[in-house]
């Protein structure tokens, strides 16, 4: 999604307020963002927290 916005790792971070290396550790699935973050996040994409777990939800059921 963060590339679909035409983002780097960099400009998301800024936007959501949480370090680079965070997301990049969540998009490798090394962490595991709250929920507090999973909305940020989605603010940040400027999408609903519900989109971003719908595509989790559909790649794990693969």
């Amino acid at each position: 999604m963060r590339q679909s916005a035409g983002l780097s790792q960099e400009e998301l971070a800024e936007r959501a307020a949480i370090h680079r290396t965070y997301v990049s550790q969540v998009e490798r699935g090394l962490k595991s963002p709250t929920v507090a973050t999973l909305f940020r996040l989605a603010l940040a994409l400027e999408t609903a927290p519900s989109k971003i777990l719908k595509r989790i939800e559909a790649s794990l059921s693969r």
